[in-house]
């Protein structure tokens, strides 16, 4: 690897450091991410990253609307470079769209909508029927040399590095945000129906079980019962 990008790979580990010593939201995290990769990988215009199941493929971050427009395509065809990265576990390279027959559907739109010619896309992780994919892409044909793509994938590694820390610290968050949830909704309980922490949280569990509504959601219901004046200013 070239100096000049092996000083970019350094820099990349400490931007991926400081979004996790920040507490970083995911979806900010990621797109100053792929904003510094479209900085840094030779060609490329913008970036995105798609996220696909069995169900549908989406956009979790774009650096312009053509990544998040080329993804509803995908999804409307269940083709093209991004999610065949995901699904197939490959790196997709499109040289000249133009002269590219892989994907007709998608080569089309792109072709008739958009100014994108060269695409790049790189698999970022497996999570059950879910998969993610980092793509780039260019306005010119070829733009990506092996520069480009050897640096892409670089990128691509350290994204699914931080995607996955991201999301920890986000559902740690959701966590805390739960158990005061909870705990606030005790305390009504307990005090208005006189009962212990353990006996009022048993009851809402079994409220929970009977209504087939989550804890976390007939707490909420019950907050807002008991302070109505704080639910409308919200």
């Amino acid at each position: 690897m070239p100096d000049d990008n092996t000083t970019v790979v350094a820099q990349l580990a400490e931007l991926v450091a400081s979004l996790e010593r920040d507490g970083t939201d995911t979806v900010v995290g990621l797109r100053e991410l792929i904003e510094n990769g479209t900085r840094h990988v030779a060609g490329s215009r913008c970036a995105g990253i798609t996220l696909a199941d069995g169900k549908a493929v989406s956009t979790v971050a774009a650096t312009h609307e053509y990544a998040t427009e080329l993804d509803r395509v995908q999804d409307r065809y269940r083709e093209g470079p991004c999610v065949a990265a995901a699904w197939e576990h490959h790196t997709m390279h499109i040289a000249d769209l133009s002269a590219d027959d892989r994907w007709p559907r998608y080569r089309k739109y792109a072709l008739d909508h958009t100014p994108v010619r060269s695409v790049l896309s790189y698999e970022l992780f497996v999570e059950g029927s879910s998969t993610g994919a980092l793509n780039f892409y260019a306005e010119k044909p070829h733009a990506f040399t092996a520069d480009s793509v050897e640096l892409g994938g670089v990128f691509a590694t350290h994204v699914a590095l931080a995607w996955s820390m991201l999301r920890r610290h986000d559902q740690f968050r959701s966590a805390l945000a739960s158990r005061d949830l909870i705990g606030q909704a005790k305390g009504i309980v307990m005090e208005r129906f006189n009962l212990d922490a353990v006996e009022a949280f048993e009851l809402l569990t079994r409220l929970s079980q009977q209504s087939n509504i989550k804890v976390t959601d007939l707490a909420r219901s019950l907050i807002d019962s008991e302070h109505p004046l704080k639910r409308r200013h919200r």
